[in-house]
């Protein structure tokens, strides 16, 4: 059976958890989201950790350490854990939706990311001091988009920033998500042949692939630059003999 863990509302510690209960207003907390992971319901199978894990979000944010809680959480998790964010993924809840997996991100979703900020009171060396704190956890939060995208940290800086807001192709052209949702994927494929036509959902499968392993090189030096880029044309042209396109609409 697959468990199921909803970040719904602001994302806040545990003790103002209680605060939101007490006032029937939505929010997820760690304890919130552990208790769901160590609960294996009836059975008394060992294998219980082992379960896939959804998690769905639709959060403006919240305490940023205990959006850390939660990204660990699902990070340590053994099962293999998808998000899916169906609606907006902001701040403190686009940290933890980089847990996952496998991220699909709705088409009418999208990601905001921003850098952290607080509300300081005192002197210049206080402000200073509050200062260096947010900018260190600016770079924490970085990192955990640093881990899933494979980007530079001074270009995701940059970004948060900017206050970025990403849609859902953009999520994915980023690295941000792995898969679009609802993607037309069992639209109906007309042929006319003997031989196998791959399905859509196979060819889907290989551009992702292709794309992943694309994020995944380093960036080529200058004498690489020629033969990459006719490596690039070869393999279009290969896509545009497999899909029956000319080679400009390939490129």
């Amino acid at each position: 059976m697959t468990k199921k863990v909803m970040i719904k509302g602001d994302i806040v510690d545990d003790q103002t958890a209680s605060f939101y209960q007490f006032f029937g207003m939505p929010a997820v907390s760690p304890s919130g989201v552990a208790d769901i992971l160590n609960d294996d319901g009836d059975t008394d199978d060992d294998d219980g950790d082992d379960e896939e894990l959804e998690v769905d979000i639709a959060s403006n944010g919240g305490d940023v350490f205990a959006a850390s809680e939660i990204y660990t959480m699902l990070k340590n998790y053994a099962g293999n854990v998808t998000v899916n964010i169906q609606g907006l993924a902001a701040s403190a809840a686009s940290v933890v939706a980089m847990a996952g997996d496998h991220i699909n991100i709705s088409p009418t979703a999208q990601i905001m990311i921003h850098k952290a900020w607080s509300q300081p009171a005192g002197n210049a060396d206080d402000l200073e001091h509050k200062a260096s704190i947010l900018n260190g956890i600016d770079q924490s939060i970085a990192s955990a988009y640093q881990a899933k995208t494979g980007m530079d940290q001074a270009d995701l800086l940059q970004l948060m920033a900017n206050e970025t807001w990403l849609t859902a192709s953009d999520a994915v052209d980023k690295g941000f998500a792995d898969e679009i949702m609802f993607a037309n994927d069992q639209q109906l494929q007309p042929v006319n042949a003997i031989s196998h036509i791959p399905p859509k959902s196979a060819v889907n499968k290989l551009m992702n692939l292709i794309y992943k392993a694309d994020k995944d090189k380093t960036k080529p030096s200058k004498e690489e630059n020629t033969a990459n880029s006719q490596s690039a044309e070869l393999r279009n042209s290969k896509l545009a003999i497999l899909f029956g396109k000319n080679k400009k609409e390939a490129n």
